[in-house]
């Protein structure tokens, strides 16, 4: 399905090219100074393959951006050509030039799966990021759930909105966090992504448009482009600091969305956190456009460094529900395998979201919700979460030292959360090392997952899953995959050893 397209001014695009990287500018082994036409046109192309510049954007006059970016209307000609001649632009006479990805090489945009387990012994995963459940929390869980069973084992046990005790315990939760909650205004789902799959159904129909940041999570993606929404990507803020407000407040002026999809708490990929007035000027800015914005917290418990303020979550700035529906999910803070999620909106689009339940999947199992009740109930959440917490900084910090040793020119921003370290592949394909690693023994998802129309071919992702020598062999085989896509080396002239953790 056609995206929206979106039109980049003059100041805007002058200004995107002075924001980036001056090293970027310079020519390969320091040689002579690049020509003001190829520097304009590499500025531009990297603008879109990192998705600081949406696939499909009218790029302003020629005129008009050499007076912005004070260069010569000959030089902008000239980058024009260049990019059009790469497939990074095309143009129509009397209609203006459109930023495009080069045709012939699909690029993978689908969602990402699980390894299967069997493949453990032979591949190292940093496909999923999820880590294996927090024991003895798990076990604990299960056994007060199943000491609860026999209550609800004489009902049909079918509870679309969820059950009671688990509504409950999650209302009293947000109302800890400083947001009032009723019971009223929590459904319990099937995880994270049951969540938005519901709320897609009930808010947005096939051809309506829908904001997402760019980079986004690729299953919630993949699963709005299956519903047959039209995703209109806007790029985070420069640095990866949260949102740009400017850029969030012209979408919805210009596409008008029906809804946005975003996550403040350690986005995914990028781990970046939107600050307090970044969450409130989103939330103003929707409530004007009537945009309803869905908010995923499903990172949100994942704070690995301490920080004395954190920012409130973006529903106190909307505490009845009314413009933000919020997302959760005990699948990343806890365990994937606890497939239990649940959204926070107002109590008719509650009651909306249950009425239309009937029609999907009636309602989320009854042992893994009273599992997830007994451990909110008892303290056992927050001591699992500790545990998951610890864990994964371990993680992040053995990975990043990795990287830091074996791939020093892959630049990337640490975060201070969440599960994912957005990588930036000095300058080589995602694409091809992801699958030059697959062949040897390491699986990673490449940037154009977590885009819309190509972007960010230069960047994987990398989750916080493996630790110590586990994760230094991962970075390794990374790196002998950059040094055959790097030299153009066949996959099969490097061996492949077997690993032993």
């Amino acid at each position: 399905m056609a995206q929206w397209t979106s039109a980049v001014g003059a100041t805007q695009l002058a200004r995107l090219l002075r924001s980036q990287d001056p090293r970027d500018a310079e020519p390969p082994g320091g040689g002579r100074r690049l020509p003001a036409y190829r520097s304009l046109a590499d500025g531009v192309r990297r603008l879109v393959l990192e998705g600081r510049v949406p696939v499909a954007a009218r790029l302003p006059a020629e005129r008009e951006l050499a007076a912005a970016h004070a260069v010569s209307r000959t030089t902008v000609a000239a980058a024009y050509e260049a990019l059009r001649a790469e497939g990074f632009l095309e143009s129509r006479r009397g209609s203006g030039s459109w930023t495009a990805v080069p045709a012939g090489n699909p690029l993978p945009t689908r969602g990402l799966e699980p390894l299967p387990p069997e493949a453990a012994g032979s591949m190292i995963d940093l496909g999923c990021a999820a880590l294996p459940a927090p024991e003895p929390w798990l076990t604990r869980a299960v056994q007060g759930a199943m000491a609860d069973l026999p209550l609800y084992a004489h009902t049909h046990g079918d509870y679309p909105a969820g059950l009671p005790v688990l509504r409950q315990a999650l209302a009293d939760r947000y109302t800890a966090r400083g947001i009032p909650t009723m019971p009223e205004q929590i459904m319990v789902t099937t995880g994270a992504m049951g969540a938005v799959a519901a709320i897609c159904r009930l808010c947005t129909s096939p051809g309506e448009r829908v904001a997402v940041d760019s980079p986004s999570y690729a299953n919630i993606l993949q699963l709005m482009r299956d519903a047959g929404a039209r995703l209109v990507p806007v790029a985070l803020a420069e640095r990866l600091t949260g949102w740009d407000i400017p850029a969030w407040r012209q979408v919805m002026r210009d596409a008008a969305p029906r809804m946005a999809y975003v996550v403040a708490d350690f986005h995914n990929p990028t781990g970046s956190l939107a600050t307090e007035d970044q969450r409130r000027r989103l939330v103003d800015a929707a409530r004007s456009a009537g945009t309803l914005l869905v908010v995923d917290e499903t990172m949100a418990e994942l704070r690995l460094d301490e920080d004395p303020e954190p920012p409130r979550p973006v529903c106190a700035f909307d505490p009845a529900g009314s413009s933000v529906i919020t997302v959760g999910s005990a699948s990343k803070a806890f365990w994937a395998g606890m497939r239990i999620g649940w959204v926070r909106a107002a109590p008719d689009i509650i009651r909306s979201l249950v009425a239309a339940r009937a029609y999907s999947d009636l309602g989320s199992p009854v042992l893994e919700q009273l599992a997830i009740a007994s451990l909110l109930g008892t303290g056992g959440w927050e001591q699992a979460i500790e545990i998951r917490r610890r864990e994964a900084r371990e993680n992040r910090d053995a990975i990043v030292g990795a990287l830091q040793r074996r791939l020093p020119d892959w630049e990337f921003t640490v975060p201070h959360g969440g599960l994912t370290l957005w990588v930036r592949t000095g300058g080589l394909s995602g694409s091809r090392i992801a699958e030059a690693g697959e062949r040897l023994g390491v699986r990673v998802p490449s940037g154009p997952r977590f885009g819309v129309d190509g972007a960010f071919e230069g960047f994987v992702r990398l989750p916080f899953t493996v630790a110590g020598a586990v994760a230094d062999e991962a970075v390794a085989r990374l790196a002998g995959a950059a040094r055959l896509v790097a030299t153009g080396t066949p996959v099969e002239a490097e061996l492949r050893t077997p690993f032993v953790a």
